[in-house]
């Protein structure tokens, strides 16, 4: 689903749940592209940094969401998963994982995609390999939050925008929160949102930011360090994400995706009204919160920059 730009993009800007109620129906994994960004990504983290990834809280037995979750994803994408409660099969990729982590090639011979997922796969110890094949079906990232205890005991998590899985396995919804600025507003509704995700309904949240690093892969460990030594507004790209929660019936539990989205800022913010809403809504950024998105050494240039694009193209239609 693409970012829903006017309710999303709003001043004064708040750090809030902003939570949506989805359509029945409505399609919350998105089939990778054979040679897509989030393909490539996924599969250079599974094969080298998998412990960041994918995480498992001590005594976590996540088989009967991650069932559960095969079974949505052959519902909603027949065509391009299958799963017999035994067997699931990425067509697409041409990869099938049996059982305990049987590993199915059906595409033979070497230098083809099914060939490097499943040289990726091989890499991951068995009990984690039908969650790898999932997260390289899908551009989204998984998380599953249990409703009973409030804590998130696991994730497929590959594409993080700058925090670290390894270090939020494991922690309630509230602490995962903690280091948020600005987040009473989210800390104060977590217990309400947490039952409410897991419940009947699907919901969903847009959240967006700007950014001078190019790639959706952005752990910490590979991301860190001075921002904005060597990307100038005009390059810099706009970086969203499309969050919901898909219940899990008779789980209490409720699947987190996280849809990344990378595209140039230029491309995003092409009408007037997008640059003054963007103006607004960083304009109002607490200093907190400004230096959580990384945008405290940037905030002149940006608000500078914006004004431009908004009073600029109005000069040209007028």
């Amino acid at each position: 689903m693409p970012f829903d730009f006017d309710p999303a993009v709003s001043a004064p800007f708040r750090m809030q749940p902003g939570l949506r109620r989805l359509a029945p129906g409505s399609e919350q994994l998105t089939p990778v592209g054979v040679g897509s960004t989030h393909l490539r990504e996924k599969l250079a983290v599974l094969s080298s940094f998998w412990p960041q990834a994918l995480c498992r809280q001590p005594g976590c037995d996540e088989s009967a969401a991650l069932h559960a979750l095969c079974g949505i994803a052959a519902r909603w994408h027949p065509l391009r998963f299958t799963w017999d409660g035994q067997r699931a099969c990425a067509v697409a990729l041409q990869v099938a994982v049996h059982g305990h982590g049987q590993i199915e090639q059906l595409q033979p011979g070497p230098f083809g995609i099914a060939e490097e997922v499943a040289r990726c796969l091989l890499g991951l110890p068995p009990e984690w390999r039908l969650a790898g094949l999932l997260s390289l079906a899908f551009e989204q990232d998984l998380a599953l939050l249990d409703a009973s205890t409030g804590h998130v005991p696991w994730t497929a998590v590959a594409l993080p925008s700058h925090w670290a899985p390894e270090h939020k396995v494991g922690r309630h919804f509230t602490e995962i929160h903690a280091p948020v600025a600005d987040n009473q507003l989210i800390l104060k509704a977590a217990p309400a949102l947490v039952q409410l995700v897991s419940g009947d309904d699907s919901w969903e949240r847009f959240v967006w930011t700007i950014t001078d690093h190019p790639r959706l892969h952005a752990h910490p460990d590979r991301a860190g360090g001075p921002r904005w030594q060597h990307t100038r507004v005009p390059q810099a790209w706009w970086r969203s994400e499309h969050q919901t929660f898909i219940p899990l019936p008779g789980l209490q539990q409720a699947v987190f995706t996280i849809h990344v989205q990378l595209q140039p800022l230029a491309q995003v913010v092409n009408t007037p009204q997008r640059a003054a809403a963007v103006h607004a809504a960083v304009s109002s950024m607490s200093p907190s919160v400004l230096d959580y998105r990384g945008l405290t050494p940037v905030r002149e240039p940006l608000l500078q920059w914006l004004q431009q694009q908004a009073l600029g193209a109005r000069a040209e239609r007028t």
